[in-house]
């Protein structure tokens, strides 16, 4: 009975037409079949046969998944895989003729021959191992490279990001500068606007109030008229009045004796006056109206309206009443708190509403509030603070004030001249 030797597992064709199956699908050409060169017969044959059906069946996977031949759009790296591809189908082709010769070792069976066709085929797989690690390496190793390309244009690129950011960073620092100059200037602009503001306020101001300060003079002197002229009617003296209201003064011409009445309407009408900031919502009020009566007609109990009838009592005496009226009838409806519908209280009432707004103006809407300041008789002539209502001639002896017709007004830094009569020739009476 013979005995059979032991012999080593041997590796599957299949297994190997799968191996050369990846690497042909990863280099992307078209599998080529071999055929062995030797023939065999008798009982060899079926064994050699059984290796050809494996190997067949190999190649016919291949070709069914590369039919047609691929173009590689880089030709380098198609030469290598055509090297590498050769290498194998070389080995391959080795591979099977070892085999073949290991089927043949075993009819008849020789042991000796069949050691070494096995150790020809191993030694053949080993190298197919060796190209497959071979191959590894250098698609890895090409993937590193890739890797290092990509990393590399990855750190140029950050750099160039860093470098681009570091001058956004300048050119944010540069407009954060040039934002805090414009706020510093915009600032600046601001009060400056502010101090312009209120210089334009401070002049309009004292324009409003200067000509408000012209309205009241002229009021006056409007008023002093009727006055003069129902005090010619009623036979009063004139010089003899003016006297009593400036004693001793020297007027320059008769006619310059009326200022000595403006003056005492003045007197009267200013002093002893107080205005509150209720005062100051009923100029609006008064200005509605053509009429200042017909204001007190719709509010006989106003500020305005009390004004008038304290004033009237002040200003126009009894006995000034009596003999322009021959009796007392206004002075007793004004003690009783009406305004009686008459011309002479009616031009009085005109005036009155003049110097009523100056004060009002003056002290409550004025801003900053005006001061009023007067003249005392005697006073040296300034042209800074005084204005005369004469002008300054040849018939002025000397820049002595012999009394003030129209008191002043201090706005602020502006000034609105006081209104003086000045010392002329004494004429003879």
């Amino acid at each position: 009975m013979e005995m059979e030797c032991p012999v080593k597992p041997q590796p599957k064709v299949s297994n190997l037409a799968e191996f050369v199956f990846k690497i042909v699908k990863a280099c992307r050409l078209r599998a080529v079949g071999f055929v062995s060169s030797e023939k065999t017969d008798g009982p060899d044959a079926q064994t050699t046969q059984d290796v050809s059906d494996d190997t067949d069946e190999a190649e016919t996977i291949a070709e069914k998944v590369h039919p047609h031949p691929f173009v590689e759009s880089h030709n380098e790296s198609a030469e290598r895989c055509d090297i590498v591809v050769s290498r194998v189908f070389d080995v391959m082709s080795a591979v099977k003729l070892a085999y073949v010769q290991l089927q043949k070792a075993h009819m008849p069976y020789d042991p000796d021959k069949i050691k070494a066709a096995d150790e020809l085929v191993v030694s053949h797989l080993e190298l197919l191992c060796k190209i497959k690690r071979s191959f590894k390496e250098k698609k890895q190793l090409k993937h590193v490279k890739s890797l290092s390309c990509s990393s590399e244009l990855l750190s140029t690129e950050i750099q160039a990001h860093k470098s681009q950011l570091e001058n956004l960073k300048s050119l944010v620092g540069i407009k954060r500068s040039e934002v805090l100059r414009l706020q510093k200037e915009l600032t600046s602009l601001e009060l400056k606007n502010r101090n312009l503001y209120d210089e334009a306020k401070k002049s309009r101001n004292s324009c409003q109030l200067e000509g408000i300060v012209d309205a009241t003079a002229m009021a006056i002197h409007n008023f002093a008229k009727p006055v003069i002229n129902l005090m010619k009617v009623s036979g009063w003296d004139l010089d003899r009045a003016a006297e009593a209201i400036e004693s001793s003064a020297a007027y320059s011409k008769r006619s310059h004796k009326k200022y000595a009445f403006e003056a005492y309407i003045t007197r009267r009408m200013f002093s002893g006056t107080k205005i509150t900031d209720t005062n100051s919502c009923d100029i609006d009020c008064i200005s509605r109206f053509e009429d200042p009566m017909e204001a007190l007609f719709m509010d006989p109990h106003s500020s305005f309206g009390k004004f008038c009838l304290t004033k009237y009592l002040v200003v126009v005496q009894p006995i000034l009443e009596t003999t322009f009226f021959g009796n007392l009838d206004h002075r007793t409806f004004v003690s009783c708190g009406i305004h009686p519908r008459t011309p002479f209280y009616q031009a009085f009432v005109k005036m009155a509403m003049w110097v009523w707004v100056l004060l009002v103006t003056s002290t409550t809407q004025s801003r900053p509030k005006a001061e009023m300041y007067v003249v005392k008789r005697g006073s040296e002539f300034s042209e800074a603070y005084m204005e005369p209502v004469e002008g300054l001639g040849k018939e002025n002896t000397s820049t002595k004030v012999e009394f003030m017709v129209m008191p002043g007004f201090i706005i602020g830094k502006r000034l609105i001249k006081a209104r003086v009569y000045l010392k002329g020739t004494k004429l003879d009476n």
